[in-house]
């Protein structure tokens, strides 16, 4: 039930980008039973309610740095950004609750030059609102915590009405996951017109994301 209740965390922290009937369905749980618990979640605890706030933060930390700090380093970044002081065995603890550690990153060797990247004009500058259907699309990528595990959320999102026009979920946060994101987005609409604006990660500047555009 405690891993359940992670799962159900998420989806309501997730809910205000993506309808929750996708995020239930990706994380294999029933609607009604994200409901009842949202129910129960009516008049909980002075500490649950910290304790919930303090996840929301330990996931921030742990997106922005790409999963490289353990729980010591974690609570640094709470005082620092946040001026949170609290214990580290309280950190431990809500980070072992999340299913999350630090991920020790291999040195890479590299030969030769490295890819140049595509940077694009930011056309959408901000305005995020649409007179039509098809007129501006957003896409980005979203870790979701499940039962221990990592995976990788990426969804095309028309401004008009939030609707999720594409999604693909993998374990790999890479450039093949936003191209498939894309490819099923081409099948469903005309994209002839469509302005597609996204976040400056390593995937959305890669030659193959910017010649799929083309």
């Amino acid at each position: 039930m405690r891993r359940q209740g992670k799962v159900y965390t998420v989806i309501q922290e997730m809910a205000t980008r993506f309808p929750i009937s996708l995020l239930c369905a990706v994380a294999r749980v029933s609607r009604s039973g994200f409901y009842k618990w949202v129910r129960r979640q009516q008049h909980p605890s002075l500490k649950s309610v910290e304790d919930e706030k303090l996840k929301s933060r330990i996931l921030e930390c742990h997106q922005e740095v790409s999963g490289i700090y353990g729980y010591p380093r974690v609570t640094v970044w709470l005082r620092r950004q946040y001026g949170i002081h609290v214990n580290r065995k309280r950190v431990y603890r809500l980070m072992k609750e999340l299913g999350i550690q630090a991920v020790i990153r291999k040195k890479r060797r590299y030969f030769g030059a490295k890819e140049a990247l595509v940077i694009s004009e930011n056309r959408l500058n901000r305005e995020f609102s649409a007179s039509r259907p098809n007129e501006k699309w957003v896409t980005d990528i979203t870790y979701l915590p499940i039962q221990g595990r990592f995976y990788y959320l990426s969804a095309i999102i028309d401004l008009f009405n939030n609707e999720v026009i594409a999604y693909r979920i993998s374990k790999r946060n890479n450039v093949r996951l936003v191209l498939d994101t894309v490819k099923a987005a081409i099948k469903k609409r005309e994209v002839n017109g469509v302005l597609l604006h996204s976040d400056r990660g390593f995937q959305y500047t890669s030659r193959q994301y910017n010649h799929l555009l083309q």
